[in-house]
Protein backbone atom coordinates (compact mmCIF):
# COMPACT_ATOMS: atom_id res chain seq x y z
CA UNK A 1 0.00 0.00 0.00
CA UNK A 2 1.12 3.66 -1.05
CA UNK A 3 1.28 6.07 1.43
CA UNK A 4 1.99 9.98 0.48
CA UNK A 5 1.24 12.30 3.20
CA UNK A 6 1.10 16.30 2.06
CA UNK A 7 3.23 18.25 3.64
CA UNK A 8 3.14 22.21 4.26
CA UNK A 9 5.52 24.09 1.90
CA UNK A 10 9.15 22.75 1.92
CA UNK A 11 11.74 21.71 -0.57
CA UNK A 12 10.35 17.73 0.06
CA UNK A 13 6.80 17.55 -0.04
CA UNK A 14 5.78 14.16 -0.17
CA UNK A 15 6.67 11.07 2.02
CA UNK A 16 6.60 7.57 0.64
CA UNK A 17 7.06 4.19 2.51
CA UNK A 18 8.58 1.49 0.73
CA UNK A 19 9.46 -1.69 1.67
CA UNK A 20 12.79 -3.03 1.41
CA UNK A 21 14.32 -7.01 1.11
CA UNK A 22 17.01 -7.62 4.07
CA UNK A 23 19.42 -7.46 1.21
CA UNK A 24 18.09 -3.99 0.01
CA UNK A 25 18.07 -2.78 3.56
CA UNK A 26 21.22 -4.08 4.14
CA UNK A 27 23.25 -2.46 1.14
CA UNK A 28 21.48 0.81 1.29
CA UNK A 29 22.28 1.13 5.54
CA UNK A 30 25.86 0.10 4.55
CA UNK A 31 26.28 2.60 1.29
CA UNK A 32 24.52 5.39 4.01
CA UNK A 33 27.37 4.51 6.38
CA UNK A 34 30.47 4.42 3.95
CA UNK A 35 29.00 8.03 2.23
CA UNK A 36 28.21 9.37 6.06
CA UNK A 37 24.48 9.95 4.89
CA UNK A 38 21.09 9.15 5.73
CA UNK A 39 19.51 6.21 4.24
CA UNK A 40 16.77 8.37 3.26
CA UNK A 41 19.43 10.68 1.71
CA UNK A 42 20.41 7.40 -0.53
CA UNK A 43 17.37 6.65 -1.49
CA UNK A 44 16.65 10.47 -2.65
CA UNK A 45 19.99 10.26 -4.71
CA UNK A 46 19.11 6.84 -6.55
CA UNK A 47 15.59 8.58 -7.23
CA UNK A 48 16.91 11.57 -8.91
CA UNK A 49 19.71 9.28 -10.81
CA UNK A 50 16.67 6.80 -12.14
CA UNK A 51 14.54 10.10 -13.40
CA UNK A 52 17.63 11.79 -15.28
CA UNK A 53 18.38 8.27 -16.58
CA UNK A 54 14.77 7.96 -18.24
CA UNK A 55 14.19 11.40 -19.02
CA UNK A 56 15.45 12.13 -22.48
CA UNK A 57 17.82 14.59 -22.53
CA UNK A 58 15.65 17.23 -24.68
CA UNK A 59 12.60 16.97 -22.23
CA UNK A 60 14.92 17.71 -19.46
CA UNK A 61 15.99 20.79 -21.91
CA UNK A 62 12.66 21.95 -22.90
CA UNK A 63 11.42 22.31 -18.92
CA UNK A 64 14.41 23.82 -18.14
CA UNK A 65 13.90 26.67 -20.36
CA UNK A 66 10.19 26.38 -19.27
CA UNK A 67 11.06 27.47 -16.22
CA UNK A 68 13.54 30.66 -16.97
Amino acid sequence: MRTLVKKPASSLDYRVSVSLSEDQHEFLSALAERKRVSLAWVVRDAVEKLIAQETPLFSRESAAERSV
